[in-house]
């Protein structure tokens, strides 16, 4: 080719779309390129990565965009309004004739952070003096016979405060155990426990 041809090689767009495919499959290729230069390549490729990305972004239609003076509008009756909510500046606004939607009122108002609610693990660092776990399991015996282990735990020390088995378990039966592991000036400020229906009334009470 470079015998056949005077001067600089002139290439296609076909040309260039062949070797971008062949260094996007081979990208050694730059190694062994002697018509044209890699940077030359590689500049290809970015340059076609820049124009699909610039075609994909461009507007397809759909819901036209708002204006900054209405954005800061909205943001502004936010601010002065702080019990209002997208609703009611939705239709102050449309009293004024702006016609936009409740959702863009919403995206565009003002975001009000309260103050940040306590986490569990926050929860349980500081009050783990205060809180006891107590839990009911089945341990199966050498008889094939179901027996009902109960155990309280404090979760400052993992201290094991309680712990008995029964064949039946009740809620009275639960309830006793619980006020003869905590005398009153032992008792826990908080009991966890899980969703087993034998923790009803009486045993809350």
């Amino acid at each position: 080719m470079r015998r056949k041809l005077r001067g600089r090689v002139r290439l296609t767009n076909n040309d260039r779309w062949f070797f971008i495919q062949l260094y996007r499959w081979f990208p050694s290729i730059l190694q062994v390129l002697t018509i044209i230069r890699p940077e030359t390549l590689v500049r290809w490729h970015r340059a076609g990565f820049r124009r699909y990305w610039r075609r994909k972004s461009c507007p397809r239609g759909g819901r036209p965009q708002i204006d900054t003076e209405l954005r800061a509008l909205i943001r502004q009756m936010s601010i002065d309004n702080s019990l209002w909510g997208s609703p009611r500046i939705h239709g102050e606004l449309l009293k004024l004739g702006f016609e936009v939607a409740q959702s863009s009122v919403a995206k565009y108002m003002v975001k009000r952070r309260g103050p940040p609610s306590q986490g569990w693990r926050t929860f349980l660092r500081n009050h783990a003096p205060d809180i006891a776990a107590m839990d009911l399991f089945v341990v199966p015996t050498i008889g094939f016979d179901l027996l009902y282990a109960f155990v309280i735990i404090r979760l400052d020390r993992r201290d094991l405060v309680w712990i008995n088995i029964t064949r039946n378990p009740t809620a009275e039966w639960v309830a006793r155990q619980i006020t003869e592991a905590f005398p009153w000036h032992e008792a826990p400020k908080y009991l966890v426990r899980d969703r087993d229906r034998i923790y009803g009334g009486l045993v809350t009470r």
